[in-house]
């Protein structure tokens, strides 16, 4: 079965257009912002700084959810409460941040429809791409989740570069174990096998950035 994945399109709502400022909140690296013993009550946006989410997986292993950057939201189960108390999100970096809360959005929704849309188009887009991330978790092996996951990191944290490569900062090895659902010494092993196969390198002077060949590693994930 070829996994695929969400499809992009230009044409959804920007919540952005719709939501007034708020207080501007900050964390430091490492700084829980919600987790079970303190459920979300706010929807936020990362203003600046990357923030990690995360659930416990099975034997109290944490898995990561998504990691979120610059413009994006986060937080959207407050809309359901205190069912969803297995989730924490956590600064990576300095980061800062807005929130509202569901009371809030409720009366802005209120007066500004399109607001609703947008968040609803943002759910289900999110629901569509963990509906992918199930199938490879369900189909494919640790290698091949590890493929996929730098390549949607990629995608969404990197830039172009001049030699066809595609460099971002780099994840830690424990990282992207908990996006893939692995140990981190097997993301070690398979990245210096793609690092030796010519895939993956460091950037030269520290081990900050990682370039990645994307067009050889969606190759090499279709070839299976």
């Amino acid at each position: 079965m070829q996994i695929t994945s969400v499809p992009q399109q230009n044409s959804y709502e920007d919540p952005l257009l719709y939501l007034p400022c708020s207080e501007i909140l900050k964390y430091g690296k490492g700084e829980v912002i919600y987790g079970p013993e303190k459920p979300p009550e706010n929807v936020y946006l990362v203003i600046d700084g990357t923030v990690k989410l995360c659930r416990q997986a099975s034997g109290g292993r944490p898995l990561v959810v998504d990691i979120y950057q610059a413009e994006e939201f986060f937080g959207e189960s407050a809309f359901v409460g205190a069912a969803e108390q297995c989730e924490e999100a956590t600064a990576l970096k300095p980061t800062t941040l807005m929130s509202w809360s569901v009371n809030e959005l409720e009366e802005v929704i209120m007066k500004r429809p399109r607001l609703g849309i947008a968040l609803i188009q943002m759910i289900v887009r999110r629901s569509i791409g963990f509906k992918y991330r199930i199938e490879s978790f369900a189909l494919e092996n640790s290698a091949q989740r590890l493929v996929r996951a730098l390549l949607t990191l990629s995608e969404r944290f990197g830039a172009s570069e001049g030699d066809g490569s595609t460099s971002f900062l780099q994840f830690s090895h424990e990282l992207l174990a908990q996006y893939v659902g692995t140990a981190r010494e097997v993301v070690t092993a398979h990245m210096g096998q793609f690092r030796k196969q010519g895939y993956i390198r460091y950037s030269r002077y520290s081990r900050k950035a990682i370039y990645l060949k994307r067009d050889a590693m969606e190759q090499w994930l279709h070839n299976g």
